[in-house]
C-alpha cells in the first residue's frame, strides 16, 4: 500500500476491506458448498449536535445570504444617478477593515 508521501508524488493509494467469516470453519461441507461468509459494514451515526449543525447548514443554504431589496435600492439609486459616496466615510471604513484583517 502507497503511503502518504508516495500519495503526493503520483503514485495510487490501494485500499482494503475488512470482512469476516462466519460460520462452518471447514473449507467444505460434506454437501460440496462454499463455506458462508458475510462482509462486515461499517455504521455511523451523528451525534445531536452534529445534527444540529446539519439543521443550522440546511437553514442557511435556504435563506439568501444578501438582503435584496436594499440591493435594488442601491441599483436604482445608481441608475437614476442619486446615489452618492460619502468619500471620509469610505476612507473610514477602509482603515477599520484593515486594521481587523490586516494580519492575515
Amino acid at each position: 500500500m502507497a503511503g502518504i508521501d508516495n500519495i503526493r508524488s503520483g503514485q495510487t493509494l490501494s485500499t482494503t476491506t475488512r470482512s469476516s467469516v462466519r460460520g462452518d470453519s471447514s473449507p467444505t461441507s460434506s454437501s460440496g458448498s462454499a463455506k458462508k461468509s458475510s462482509v462486515a459494514q461499517d455504521a455511523v451515526s451523528l451525534s445531536s449536535q452534529g445534527k444540529a449543525v446539519g439543521e443550522m447548514h440546511n437553514q442557511m443554504v435556504s435563506q439568501p445570504s444578501f438582503d435584496k431589496a436594499k440591493v435594488a435600492a442601491i441599483k436604482e439609486a445608481i441608475a437614476n444617478g442619486s446615489y452618492s459616496v460619502d468619500p471620509e466615510r469610505l476612507a473610514e471604513n477602509m482603515m477599520k477593515f484593515e486594521k481587523e484583517f490586516g494580519g492575515l
